[in-house]
């Protein structure tokens, strides 16, 4: 299964399914679409414990990405050379359901498009994009992810496609 969903707060399950399949469309979007994702949706109590535990911020965040294709301590994947391979596990996206709710509301947005801009978020921070690191890199990150938001909105109803694209070369380690 290339997207592993888990819906830990009772708030997500009627967004599950569409969630589900806008990860799926995302990977085979950015040409990872064999690999292996996992999405899970939680309470914003739960993702305040991830958030103080691994990033010293005691206050729940909208989305956190725990990344499998970044070495600890060292730079950042480079997202051309990830691996399109059942084999290769990007890692986990974590949601807040209830940030998401209220960012929806404050925003003027269906919650399920702001679901969907929080998992391409999440995701770019899995392969090695980093708003944080400079100015230049914040207007690629969110360039990057304006354009996977409406390629993923532009779908509708569409079936998925099945995935391909190039097999990318690893990096040597």
């Amino acid at each position: 299964m290339a997207v592993a969903l888990r819906v830990a707060s009772a708030r997500a399950r009627p967004y599950a399914a569409a969630l589900r399949r806008d990860a799926a469309r995302l990977l085979g979007a950015i040409g990872l679409g064999r690999c292996e994702l996992s999405l899970i949706v939680v309470d914003d109590a739960t993702i305040r414990g991830l958030n103080r535990e691994f990033r010293g911020k005691d206050a729940p965040t909208d989305v956190l990405s725990f990344s499998q294709v970044e070495e600890a301590g060292g730079p950042p994947p480079n997202p051309a050379e990830i691996v399109n391979s059942p084999r290769t596990v990007l890692g986990d996206v974590v949601v807040s359901i209830d940030t998401a709710l209220r960012q929806a509301k404050e925003f003027e947005v269906a919650p399920a498009a702001r679901l969907r801009r929080l998992l391409v978020h999440g995701v770019l921070h899995l392969i090695g994009y980093d708003h944080e690191r400079s100015l230049a890199e914040a207007r690629r990150m969110f360039t990057r992810e304006r354009e996977l938001e409406a390629s993923l909105a532009s779908w509708g109803t569409r079936p998925v496609p099945p995935a391909r694209g190039r097999i990318r070369k690893s990096r040597t380690r």
